[in-house]
């Protein structure tokens, strides 16, 4: 039954490691079955840094959320993100034989695989490539061409590329961790999934998901992608600098930016003191509130500085492209006290803050629902949305928890069939399916 599909999301961070599980119920609206997180020790910025670790955090994660929901996972869909992030804009045509016939989605696909032989740096590996608008012989600003007449075919595409390496690594912790690579999703399109609504797309947004070691940009026009953008600065930055700035270990200065920090040092009066036990016997070593707050500001400017960079180079004084619905924060950075009003401050634009609960089931605690977990989130409705989860009850066994053998996999998957329903089967779906096929054939053969 369609209703029973579940798909895995995995968030791998800088600070927290996340699995969900989750499937769409009756009313559509995605359902979370479970959620297990544990702290993630071998990631810095983004990108492993520690396989042996990864592969722990990634499995305690796992672990919790089969426990909450009862079901053994097996395929997930992972987030990317990380300073080696960057994205270009490419143009890229075909020339039809017969333009005499309708234009299908072998020749979208043709054109995509087109983009995918570009020749990137050497270490590099396209993550997507984004189709943005098409032109058939020459009639610009084409959202859909397929069904229409037309010999020469071109579009403009947002490509995201990556390190080869850091893919490789994260595959290689996955499939240690005993689950299969179902596909990578670039993290920022995921949270962009999860919190952001249609009209917002239409009008022009700028999504900023502040996470612990990077603050990743998605920013959309005309219900398009049009920027993509990992700055490698987060929370964790703050607290190194709450850290060095006060004289405290890291776990204090986490507390302290969590419970009584702002980013607006107006806030606190000079007579407000937080007192911190010192270590081994030592005296307390007291702390205004003030400074706590300067510390913060500072660094937090910065962060904001730079994303407002990224949203300039996309052009966002032009008329034309105009983000009317301002920008959207979210990811744990951004519940940090008066973010929002410093945001709008420092770049005039509308801000709010951005809770994954708008496609959510209406009885979803509010633990989901944080901007703690845009991102996880995202990634189990990129997956449910992609169709790509037929689970037999054989594959995601619930409750019994029997094992099945290969073979019967096989036989289940030759059995599945490959038309997807109607509201599916978008040219986009069909690229993005193929290239999960290649990249799993690429992390194979890499092994």
């Amino acid at each position: 039954m369609e209703q029973q599909n579940i798909a895995v999301g995995l968030d791998i961070g800088t600070t927290k490691i996340v699995a969900m599980i989750g499937r769409y119920n009756e009313y559509n609206k995605v359902e979370i079955l479970g959620i297990g997180k544990s702290k993630s020790l071998g990631v810095h910025r983004g990108v492993v840094n520690n396989i042996t670790q990864t592969i722990q955090s990634v499995q305690q994660a796992v672990q919790e959320a089969e426990n909450v929901s009862g079901i053994k996972i097996k395929d997930v869909v992972v987030g990317i993100a990380g300073q080696h992030i960057r994205s270009l804009q490419h143009s890229d045509y075909i020339t039809r034989a017969n333009a005499d016939e309708v234009i299908d989605e072998m020749d979208i696909d043709a054109l995509c695989n087109q983009v995918h032989k570009l020749v990137m740096l050497p270490g590099e590996e396209i993550i997507h490539v984004l189709p943005q608008e098409y032109k058939v012989d020459g009639q610009s600003e084409i959202k859909e061409p397929v069904g229409m007449y037309g010999g020469r075919v071109e579009a403009n595409f947002h490509v995201v590329v990556g390190q080869v390496a850091s893919i490789r690594n994260i595959g290689r912790c996955v499939k240690s961790a005993g689950l299969s690579l179902d596909r990578i999703t670039l993290e920022p399109l995921a949270s962009a999934d999860a919190v952001l609504s249609q009209e917002e797309k239409e009008a022009g947004v700028a999504l900023i998901d502040i996470g612990g070691g990077t603050t990743d940009l998605a920013i959309f026009k005309d219900g398009i992608i049009r920027h993509t953008a990992v700055i490698p600065f987060g929370g964790n930055v703050i607290t190194e600098d709450i850290k060095e700035g006060c004289s405290i270990i890291e776990k204090q200065a986490e507390l302290l930016k969590m419970k009584f920090g702002s980013a607006w040092p107006g806030e606190n009066k000079d007579n407000e003191i937080v007192s911190i036990p010192g270590l081994r016997g030592r005296d307390p070593k007291e702390i205004t509130l003030k400074n706590l707050s300067k510390i913060i500001h500072a660094r937090v400017v910065e962060i904001i500085e730079q994303v407002y960079l990224e949203i300039k180079n996309y052009g966002h004084e032009e008329q034309k492209k105009k983000l009317i619905a301002g920008i959207v924060l979210t990811g744990g950075g951004s519940q940090l006290k008066h973010l929002k009003q410093l945001v709008e401050y420092i770049t005039g634009m509308d801000t709010r803050i951005g809770y994954p609960n708008e496609h959510l089931a209406g009885d979803s605690d509010s633990e989901t629902t944080s901007p703690l977990f845009a991102t996880a989130v995202g990634l189990v409705m990129n997956s449910l949305e992609q169709g790509l989860y037929n689970s037999n009850p054989e594959e995601i066994v619930e409750e019994n928890n029997e094992e099945v053998s290969e073979e019967d996999m096989d036989i289940q998957a030759s059995d599945t069939p490959v038309e997807k329903s109607p509201s599916h089967s978008m040219p986009k779906k069909s690229i993005f399916d193929r290239w999960a096929e290649k990249f799993k054939d690429f992390l194979d053969n890499a092994e």
